[in-house]
């Protein structure tokens, strides 16, 4: 079966190359990535635009947009989100924003909620929205656990993105992680909204033995309950957070939590409806 993986990193950020080689035990490489989709039979993968500056990540001077920066080019079967940096939003930085939505490769928008201290309802990004609206691409929003301990939580907690959903009905927006460890509540958000979706990314740092280990025990009870609890699996979309864990390691994860009947919509139907732009890419 052919993946669509939702989810993944290609971009120059210490702490990723410090994962791939400590604990996820990857090569954080392209060669390394266009392995792990061949293995895989990764179809296309969504890139999480993201970089860092002095300060490391987050970084409140970095540019808007925040692309794929770790090799000189990207990837063949690679999308991009470009990431949003809410302190350098000016009329100049939405101006680069749409010149990006433009291009084919740009299938969507990346806002990292909890890294940067805005809501997802703050009129900051109000703009980015409109600009999500007018090209018809979704918005991904970090949600849950941050990567950081400079991280603020209360801005990443999934009931958030209950007010921006109902507000904005003219975006599709993706909860990436699920709000993980808040999946509960993110699942009566995905539920209640028709413009709500989630990845099921990031739930796991390691390698495959660390992955196969999980599944024999009690730990992803929390996430069992909140499947089944928003029921909505065709709005629910694999993505593996790549270089965090092995892609198809963690596609069999995923895989081990999902109805046989929703699998295909999960792993690639899903993904093809809701970043629109991607089909014709592959």
């Amino acid at each position: 079966m052919k993946i669509i993986d939702a989810h993944i990193h290609f971009s120059s950020i210490q702490s990723f190359k410090d994962t791939g080689q400590d604990l996820s035990r990857v090569d954080y490489t392209k060669a390394g990535l266009r392995k792990e989709m061949e293995t895989g039979d990764i179809a296309f993968a969504i890139g999480m635009g993201v970089t860092e500056g002095r300060e490391g990540f987050p970084d409140r001077y970095v540019q808007t947009p925040m692309g794929l920066d770790l090799a000189e080019d990207l990837p063949s079967r690679l999308g991009v989100c470009p990431g949003i940096n809410p302190f350098c939003l000016d009329q100049d930085a939405l101006d680069r924003l749409e010149t990006a939505l433009q291009k084919p490769e740009t299938v969507g928008v990346k806002i990292y909620l909890g890294y940067y201290p805005f809501y997802a309802y703050d009129d900051i990004y109000q703009p980015v929205y409109d600009l999500a609206a007018a090209y018809g691409v979704p918005v991904v929003f970090h949600t849950g656990d941050t990567y950081s301990e400079r991280g603020l939580l209360k801005y990443s907690h999934p009931l958030t993105l209950d007010e921006v959903a109902v507000a904005r009905r003219d975006v599709n927006f993706v909860m990436a992680h699920l709000g993980d460890p808040w999946v509960l509540t993110g699942a009566e958000v995905v539920y209640k909204n028709r413009n709500m979706f989630a990845d099921l990314s990031g739930w796991l740092v390691g390698t495959k033995k660390e992955l196969d280990a999980r599944l024999v025990d009690n730990h992803f009870d929390h996430v069992r309950h909140a499947l089944t609890y928003c029921d909505h699996y065709e709005k629910l979309l694999f993505g593996s957070d790549w270089p965090l864990v092995p892609i198809k390691a963690y596609a069999d994860f995923i895989g081990a939590l999902i109805p046989s009947k929703h699998v295909e919509d999960v792993f690639y139907q899903n993904a093809c409806r809701v970043f629109s732009k991607i089909e014709k890419m592959m």
